[in-house]
């Protein structure tokens, strides 16, 4: 039982407690040594309280000790770091995630749809990719792009049909291909059939479905504004964590979970291979709904989410829907989940836990004490210590998954570089370390190209119902060109353009207008090209996904850091029966001076050594065979410096 008494360095061993001091402390841009210092770490936690209290508030106490004492779960080492990897295809595969709306219109309408994913297959065959996963394509009214799903088993019509989607699935499993579909469970769209007959009588079966009530609490809405929708005629308030038409499902209904349960079975029973779990960690809420501390509300910008981000069921949520669900079909699972950091990671995906394969945690995407809005140019050194720390202690019995882009974020590219002075060679650089590091790594569409943010003009360019609240939130605080700012810096509509294939008019896309614009960015980049060009950004990723592909030193070797200390320079080796690699890579626009001394055995001499035995300058190109350069994002020659965004892989 943790109580105020109990020292902060107990508090820090809880995987809850790891994971939420990590995470105040990210959001507060301090470092995670101040809390690892042993004096500090003798401190009570009353201590704390009575430094910060005034300003944390007895709520955030209150909130920190519930979560604590809800979770019996511990991480010790003997049930999580000893033991071996478990060889499985979804962690061998490169994934690639397609946005529907945008990837390829094939009926030229000026949408996305499933004609036009089937028409690209043989593409995305071609650049290795094993999987796909789509987001949702499931009848919806579209208030936030199809993940308010009205229902789950029928295709929306500007999708195609349930015809189309049998083919789909059809030629990818010709192809040795796979397919995971998007799930959403927290909530359904208010159009749903049981959405309106819960709202129809209290007597209904489907009155519990949802979180309907008299009374609202101080929740809000990661969409902006109260999460709480008021129903005047039945004098009732309804719950939703999202858009005003997204309502959040009550898992507590054991008879919500069966219907749920069935509608993935009727899926996998068409030959899905699995899903990727929409917010899955916000299904279980706090009993009663109570109200959320202001400041845990104010630091992370949400209030109430202490109470849902990590609610008191939720293992046991997904230990049931794996068991009678996934376990019969040896289905895929991987989980988003927002908040949810290395610890309680473990928790929700080691194997012996049965509830998911993999999650998605975002705590690399935006740097220390940064958000999502915020202007600023992202450091990658952050990356580099954030991706260490998690390589080194994230068990081999969880598995990570190695991402930059997806259909809710901005594009990395532009976070790094914002002149974008050096597109190509850093977006290769990124994809070497992403598929080098031990994890899958899952491609958003236009990643393998390079594609940047759009340099939208004005609001009427949003489409994302995010981003447009957003902004008239922030036009009550501030100036509109200040709030138009803000939106530009991160909204998820970047992500969300055409796929750029031609440099036609709509990105040879779709012939007609595309439902949202680009910029003109497709004269410069386009897979058109870029297929012609053996020095491209996808020349450049199909390289690497092949060169994946048949090592298995980078998908199950162990894998080993030097140089950590250094700043701007990654440096690591992957290492597996026998067989070694070295990936080197700077990380700054500026040049730096190669490491020297790489502390492997199986290194003769060290890249600084060899210049100073054999005469060598600047222009002398390495010997391949003698020095085992596998790959560099640079034509040509290599030289003594590494140059901006400079990356290379030796095999040793």
């Amino acid at each position: 039982m943790y109580t105020l008494k109990s020292k902060l360095r107990d508090l820090y061993r809880h995987p809850v407690g790891y994971d939420v001091i990590n995470k105040i402390l990210l959001q507060a841009g301090l470092s995670k040594g101040l809390v690892e210092n042993p004096v500090i770490g003798a401190l009570p936690l009353t201590f704390l309280k009575r430094i910060a209290g005034k300003k944390l508030g007895d709520g955030f106490f209150d909130a920190l000790l519930a979560l604590l004492n809800q979770s019996n779960d511990s991480l010790d080492k003997e049930s999580f770091n000893d033991k071996k990897i478990t060889p499985t295809w979804w962690k061998e595969a490169v994934f690639y995630q397609i946005y529907p709306r945008s990837f390829m219109d094939g009926n030229g309408d000026g949408v996305g749809d499933l004609p036009g994913i089937i028409s690209k297959l043989d593409y995305l065959k071609e650049l290795g990719v094993d999987a796909l996963w789509l987001s949702p394509i499931y009848d919806s009214p579209g208030d936030d792009n199809g993940y308010d799903i009205r229902d789950y088993q029928k295709i929306d019509p500007q999708f195609g049909t349930m015809e189309d989607f049998d083919l789909l699935l059809k030629e990818l499993h010709v192809r040795n291909m796979r397919l995971v579909m998007d799930l959403v469970v927290n909530h359904t769209s208010d159009e749903h059939r049981w959405f309106q007959e819960a709202l129809k009588s209290s007597e209904s079966a489907y009155r519990d479905y949802y979180f309907l009530r008299k009374e609202p609490n101080n929740w809000t809405s990661f969409f902006s504004g109260s999460a709480w929708n008021h129903y005047p005629e039945k004098n009732l308030w309804g719950l939703h964590l999202f858009s005003k038409k997204q309502m959040d499902l009550n898992w507590e209904n054991p008879n919500l979970k069966q219907d749920i349960y069935q509608m993935i079975r009727w899926w996998l029973e068409k030959g899905v291979d699995g899903f990727r779990l929409d917010v899955i960690n916000y299904i279980s809420k706090s009993n009663g709904l109570p109200d959320g501390d202001s400041f845990i509300g104010n630091l992370m910008g949400f209030t109430g989410i202490e109470h849902y981000f990590y609610g008191p069921r939720l293992h046991e949520h997904l230990q049931e829907m794996q068991n009678e669900a996934f376990t019969p079909y040896q289905a895929f699972s991987v989980g988003e989940t927002p908040g949810i950091g290395m610890k309680m990671g473990k928790l929700l995906t080691d194997d012996s836990r049965g509830e998911l394969n993999m999650m998605f945690s975002f705590d690399h995407l935006e740097t220390s004490g940064h958000a999502r809005f915020d202007q600023y140019e992202y450091d990658l050194n952050y990356y580099k210590s954030y991706i260490m720390d998690w390589m080194e202690n994230y068990a081999d019995t969880s598995w990570m998954s190695l991402f930059y882009d997806n259909h809710d974020n901005p594009r990395m590219l532009s976070k790094i570089d914002h002149t974008l002075t050096h597109r190509q060679v850093l977006a290769k650089m990124l994809a070497m370390i992403q598929m080098t590091l031990k994890g899958t790594p899952f491609l958003y569409q236009g990643q393998e190209l390079g594609m940047i943010n759009k340099d939208f003009h004005e609001i009427s360019d949003f489409r994302d119902v995010e981003s447009i609240n957003k902004y008239k939130e922030l036009c009550e605080k501030m100036p509109e060109e200040k709030a138009f700012l803000r939106i530009l810096a991160g909204s998820r509509d970047h992500a969300r353009t055409p796929m750029q294939w031609s440099a036609k008019p709509g990105c040879g896309f779709s012939e007609s207008v595309p439902w949202i614009g680009s910029d003109g960015d497709e004269l410069v980049c386009n897979a058109e090209n870029q297929m012609q060009d053996s020095e491209s950004v996808l020349s450049f990723y199909r390289e690497l996904l092949a060169l994946r592909k048949k090592t298995p030193a980078l998908i199950y070797g162990e894998i080993r850091f030097t140089h950590k200390k250094r700043k701007d320079v990654l440096v690591y080796t992957r290492l597996l029966e026998g067989e070694t690699y070295l990936i080197i890579c700077n990380l700054s626009k500026k040049e730096q001076k190669l490491p020297g001394n790489v502390p492997v055995e199986e290194m003769l001499v060290s890249l600084e050594s060899l210049s100073e035995q054999k005469g060598f300058s600047e222009e002398t190109e390495f010997s391949n065979e003698r020095k085992g350069l596998v790959l560099c994002n640079y034509p040509g020659k290599t030289l003594k410096q590494l140059r901006a965004y400079e990356g290379r892989i030796y095999r040793i």
